[in-house]
């Protein structure tokens, strides 16, 4: 039992009228994540359609080496001579009607449960979630036989051995299985796997194994692969006296070998009791996550929509095995952990939630990785494989996260001792000219080459905007490191250095005030060329808000409230800021199709709610925060997505991106880290004026703000 005092979950439930209307409801899915970057997902109807979909995806190398090892279980139940089937399942003819099941009520509090019901006589409800930190799932079952008959009860799994990015062909490997009573270890011939399934309260039937089609509607419209086969290997069977109420469990652990397998598996007990006490342990540890962020930030009205925002964040703080620290997952289902979405997020999701020591991990993991001056764009999705450093913006992110983690801790103690010789190295580099030609220019501001910032997409390698030159984002993050390092320096004693980085931030800002403001429009260029080449993109993107919004600032209040002013206008839309104005000739205003056209649009009119951040820090900056424009900023800002987006699409997460055109779909990643993280943050810094504790003594430290 929970205890009283103990603050309430969240819940999101759907009954079956809503649940009934089939194209409407498999757009609606959930998540649940263990830790590792492993996960379970699928939609509210248990139909998989993504490939990334399945009740035991395992991080065989956390938080990577990602597969997709159980797909689903489907439920068969026998009663007064008739056969009723319960598993969801499409194929490339159709959702198949034989086995297909709407529930009568679907239900997130905080892990997906379904409820069926075979009226007058029989109901179950399952409920599916992680234990913390293990490649492991459990399906809880509910079983209440109101006949006056025996009702038999077949669970068959459907597994998998594959990549989670791959698809796997009818007869592609062959399978081995040890079975006992209770339990089978099943393995594949490609040796990429191992998994365990146990009942303790079943038993465990071999069959004569099966391969089942399975068609993925997402992947489909994404113009990815869609057509996959699982394997039904044989069944778990119970029986449900009459008049009985009967509970039960099928675990599922896996691994890369038997031995990694077994190894998990003999971490858990294995009677149904200790089994439901690791689900009230994992209620138990989101209900902590909750009254340690209602204890930092007391007497706020905490609503189902704040709570659900506190829960998505932990999804993403994972634990990195090659660092033992941790680190953070860009996006579910399909992204791995990225420098420059892990540091942007940091204050969202670690900050403002209260979990500082978190934060100093996913700090010293990316410390760990620097090179050349570079911290990585992304990590490998195999053990081993090697970081890629193609960044410009994640390296100067870098600093922002470090100032924001001193305003919430005042641990300058733990920056002068682990961080402070990496963010000078940063500097050095960055002087004298790194990776990918990012280098200071005569001028003062930061060169780089054409695929190094956010706006990335590249398919098959050839940028679809390039922004080699002068990026505007990048010099208000250079400049705003700089201004960092002096502060720092200040602090350190070292006011020789202190001094040198003052004089490098005044000659950026006067070069980027001379060549960045574009008369015409009242606003900022996106990006001007370097030395070798004079041109300024006049395109109206968000990238410019960062130049207000950020602690350190080279504009003036005059040019900063037209920026802001430009980009409300043009930009704003109630799911974040598009990335072109619709005005211009290039505007893509759906973001669909394949590869190739999604990347078309992605940074060309697509909506990123993470941008959502900046834009009301910089509005709320300029209004002083006053409390009218507070309420204002919650009402026409944020409202919409912490309101309505939190219960579509992904249920208590929220997209990564969203159409520019009306009505704004949902689309890309399910589960975004900056998409929750950044909106979090301005909401309560900003709005509910949360302000971090230790922030006037840190920017004060003989450093200048603005």
């Amino acid at each position: 039992m929970l205890p009283d005092h103990d603050i309430s979950l969240p819940r999101v439930n759907l009954k079956s009228n809503m649940l009934s209307d089939l194209e409407k409801a498999l757009k609606n899915e959930w998540l649940v994540t263990n830790g590792l970057g492993g996960y379970a997902s699928s939609t509210v109807l248990g139909l998989n359609t993504r490939k990334y979909h399945g009740l035991l995806v395992a991080a065989f190398d956390p938080p990577v080496n990602r597969h997709v090892l159980l797909a689903r279980l489907d439920e068969e139940i026998s009663l007064n001579n008739q056969k009723f089937f319960f598993g969801a399942n499409e194929s490339s003819s159709g959702i198949q009607t034989e086995g297909f099941q709407v529930p009568n009520e679907f239900s997130l509090a905080p892990f997906p449960s379904y409820t069926y019901r075979v009226d007058p006589l029989f109901q179950f409800k399952k409920t599916i979630f992680m234990p913390h930190e293990k490649n492991a799932s459990v399906v809880l079952y509910e079983m209440a036989n109101i006949s006056e008959k025996k009702a038999k009860v077949l669970i068959a799994p459907l597994v998998n051995s594959r990549n989670f990015h791959w698809v796997t062909q009818r007869d592609q490997f062959s399978w081995a299985s040890k079975t006992s009573n209770q339990s089978v270890i099943i393995q594949p011939s490609n040796g990429l796997s191992a998994l365990m399934l146990f009942s303790p309260e079943g038993r465990y039937v071999a069959g004569r194994g099966e391969w089942v089609e399975n068609y993925f509607r997402a992947e489909a419209m994404r113009g990815e692969s869609n057509v996959d086969y699982s394997f039904k290997p044989g069944f778990f069977t119970f029986d449900v006296e009459p008049s009985e109420t009967k509970s039960f469990a099928v675990l599922a652990v896996g691994g890369k070998t038997e031995h990694d397998t077994e190894a998990v598996f003999s971490s858990i007990n294995k009677d149904y009791s200790s089994i439901a006490t690791l689900y009230d342990t994992e209620l138990k540890r989101r209900i902590g996550l909750l009254n340690s962020f209602n204890k930092q930030h007391k007497g706020i009205q905490f609503e189902d929509w704040l709570k659900w925002l506190v829960l998505a964040a932990d999804s993403f703080l994972v634990s990195r095995e090659s660092t033992k620290a941790k680190s953070v997952i860009a996006g579910y289902h399909w992204f791995n952990d990225w420098g420059r979405d892990s540091l942007i997020s940091l204050p969202g999701l670690t900050l403002v939630t209260g979990r500082y020591e978190d934060a100093k991990r996913v700090l010293l993991t990316f410390a760990h990785y620097c090179r050349e001056g570079l911290v990585p764009n992304s990590f490998s999705d195999s053990a081993g494989g090697a970081p890629v450093y193609n960044t410009v913006d994640a390296t100067l992110w870098f600093f922002n996260a470090v100032l924001q983690y001193l305003k919430y801790t005042g641990d300058f103690q733990f920056v002068k001792e682990t961080l402070w010789a990496t963010l000078e190295s940063i500097v050095e580099h960055h002087v004298h000219g790194t990776l990918f030609d990012v280098h200071v220019d005569e001028d003062g501001l930061v060169a780089h080459g054409p695929q190094l910032t956010w706006m990335d997409a590249a398919p098959e390698g050839t940028p679809i905007k390039p922004r080699d030159g002068k990026a505007v984002e990048i010099q208000a993050l250079w400049y705003n490191a700089l201004k960092i390092m002096q502060v720092f320096a200040n602090r350190f004693g070292q006011e020789e250095k202190a001094e040198k980085y003052r004089l490098l931030a005044e000659k950026a800002q006067r070069s980027f005030v001379k060549k960045f403001w574009n008369p015409h429009r009242n606003c900022l260029f996106d990006v001007v060329g370097d030395s070798k080449k004079n041109f300024k993109d006049d395109s109206l993107r968000p990238n410019q808000i960062l130049a207000v919004s950020l602690d350190y600032t080279m504009l003036d209040k005059t040019k900063a409230e037209l920026v802001v002013a430009a980009v409300w206008k043009h930009l704003l839309t109630p799911y974040g800021l598009k990335t072109l104005a619709n005005s211009d000739s290039r505007y893509i205003g759906r973001y669909g199709g394949n590869r190739w056209q999604r990347d078309r649009a992605y940074h060309n009119g697509t909506v990123w709610p993470w941008l959502l951040g900046p834009f009301i820090t910089a509005f709320l900056k300029l209004k002083n925060h006053e409390v009218e424009w507070r309420n204002f900023a919650f009402e026409n800002f944020l409202k919409p997505l912490f309101k309505e987006e939190l219960y579509r699409a992904s249920l208590g997460s929220i997209s990564e991106i969203f159409d520019g055109d009306l009505p704004h779909e949902p689309n890309g990643c399910i589960a975004q880290a900056w998409s929750v993280a950044e909106p979090l943050r301005a909401y309560m810094e900003d709005v509910l004026l949360r302000r971090p504790p230790y922030e006037q003594q840190t920017l004060s430290s003989q450093g200048f703000k603005g």
